[in-house]
C-alpha cells in the first residue's frame, strides 16, 4: 500500500499561498473553486505518495514517486536527478534503438534480478533532467492552431530559425495532435504524460501503458521479477480516480510561478532580450484557447517558449518520435529563477553558460549576445534571473 508520507520540502499545507501579489511555487491556480480544490489536493497526496513493490513499483524504475524527480523548489519543480536514455548510431549516422527502447532504469527491486545494464554497443548515451511542472495545465490549454502557427521549418523568414511542431497521435485519446510536454515533445496532454511517467519512470502500468517495461530484461525473467500481473494503476473506489488522473488533476491546477521584482536593469534586459533574438525561440506570450472551465478560458500564458523542436546545437543524440536526435522543444524559461542546472542534461551551471551553448537554429542570436557590452550582458541576465 502506498506510503502517504508528507515529505519536509513537499508540502504547502495552505493552498494558494501567496507573497504579496505573487503565487507561491506549488499553489494551485489562482481562483480555483472548492471541488477542484479536493482534486488538486488528492492529485498532490498521490504525487508524493511513495510507491512500493506491492503498488506495482518496479521491476525496475528510476524514482519511487513523482515527487522524486519534481520537488524543488517545491513539489511540481525539479530536481538534481537525471534519467538515463542510450541507442547506437553507426557510421552512416542511423539510430537504432538498442532492446526496444532507449530508456534505462537506474534502479531495481530486491532481489534485483531484474537490473537494466546498458548494452556494450550502445554509443549515444544521454541523460535528461526533469522539467518543472508549475502552469502545465495553462500550456495544456493552448490550441494546436497556436503552436502550429509559429512553426517555420523551412526558414521562410531567412532569420536562421527553423522551428517545427510535434505532430503526434495522443495516446489518451487516439487523435492527432501537438505534442507540448517533454523534452522532445513527444506528448501532447497531461494524461498522456502521466501514464507514459508512471510506467516508464515507475514500472506502474495503467490503461494508457499495459506493459511492463525494462530493456534487455526477458518475458521469463518479469513474470520472476514483478510480483503483481496485469494493469497494477486501478481506480479507487472511493474517489473512483486512477493515480495517472489524480496526477493528471494535480499538474492540470498547478499555477506558474510569478514574475520576480522588475527594476530598470530588468527592463532594459527584456529589451536586450527581444533584439538578439532570443524571443524568437522564447516567445514570452501565448494564449489559452476559449475553454468552459475560467481557470483556462483565453488566459495569458508568459511561458517565453514557442513549444517547437528546433536544433540549437544541444540535442541528445536521441532520437524519439517525433523529435529527430538533434532536436529540443524550447523550454520553458518562467520560473527559471529557481531552476539550477540548465539545458536538458543539466550540464550548464547558469544562465550565461547555457546560452553560450546554444548554436544552430541558435547561432545568431548566440552571436548578438556575445556581441553585447558588459553591461548589456548582465542586464540580460538580470532579466533572466527575474523570470
Amino acid at each position: 500500500m502506498k506510503s502517504r508520507i508528507l515529505l519536509a520540502f513537499s508540502v504547502l499545507l495552505s493552498f494558494g499561498q501567496t507573497a504579496g501579489d505573487r503565487v507561491l511555487p506549488g499553489s494551485p491556480l489562482p481562483g480555483i473553486r472548492s471541488r477542484e480544490l479536493e482534486l488538486f489536493r488528492l492529485g498532490l497526496e498521490d504525487f508524493i505518495a511513495i510507491e512500493t513493490a506491492e503498488d506495482g513499483l518496479g521491476p525496475s524504475f528510476n524514482g519511487n514517486s513523482c515527487a522524486s524527480c519534481h520537488s524543488v523548489p517545491a513539489v511540481g519543480g525539479i530536481s538534481t536527478m537525471t534519467e538515463v536514455r542510450a541507442g547506437h548510431r553507426d557510421e552512416d549516422g542511423k539510430f537504432t534503438v538498442l532492446n526496444g527502447g532507449t530508456l534505462y532504469h537506474l534502479f531495481s527491486i530486491p532481489p534485483h534480478q531484474c537490473q537494466v545494464q546498458i548494452p556494450a554497443e550502445a554509443n549515444v548515451i544521454a541523460r535528461r533532467a526533469p522539467i518543472a511542472l508549475f502552469g502545465d495545465g495553462l500550456i495544456e490549454a493552448i490550441p494546436d492552431q497556436t503552436i502550429i502557427a509559429l512553426e517555420d521549418p523551412e526558414d521562410r523568414d531567412g532569420d536562421g530559425v527553423k522551428g517545427r511542431a510535434a505532430r503526434l497521435t495522443d495516446v489518451a485519446t487516439g487523435h492527432p495532435r501537438i505534442g507540448r510536454f517533454g523534452w522532445k515533445a513527444q506528448h501532447a496532454t497531461l494524461l498522456a504524460f502521466s501514464a507514459d511517467a508512471y510506467m516508464n519512470e515507475m514500472g506502474i502500468t495503467n490503461d494508457l501503458f499495459r506493459e511492463e517495461a525494462a530493456l534487455g530484461i526477458t518475458p521469463e525473467q518479469l513474470k520472476r521479477c514483478s510480483p503483481k500481473r496485469g494493469i497494477e494503476d486501478v481506480r479507487n473506489r472511493r474517489t473512483g480516480l486512477r493515480s495517472i488522473d489524480n496526477f493528471e488533476n494535480f499538474m492540470r491546477l498547478l499555477a506558474p510561478i510569478g514574475r520576480g521584482p522588475i527594476d530598470s536593469e530588468v527592463r532594459a534586459g527584456d529589451g536586450l532580450f527581444k533584439s538578439t533574438g532570443c524571443a524568437t525561440c522564447h516567445t514570452p506570450l501565448l494564449m489559452t484557447g476559449p475553454n468552459v472551465n475560467p481557470l483556462f478560458d483565453s488566459q495569458r500564458v508568459e511561458l517565453y517558449a514557442d513549444l517547437l523542436l528546433h536544433n540549437i546545437g544541444t540535442g541528445d543524440g536521441i532520437e524519439q518520435e517525433p523529435a529527430t536526435g538533434e532536436e529540443i522543444r524550447t523550454p520553458a524559461l518562467w520560473g527559471l529563477r529557481f531552476r539550477r542546472s540548465l539545458l536538458h542534461d543539466g550540464s550548464a551551471a547558469t544562465a550565461e553558460e547555457a546560452i553560450r551553448r546554444h548554436g544552430g537554429e541558435a547561432k545568431r542570436a548566440l552571436d548578438r549576445f556575445t556581441e553585447l557590452t558588459d553591461k548589456d550582458r548582465r542586464a540580460l541576465i538580470h532579466f533572466l534571473d527575474s523570470l
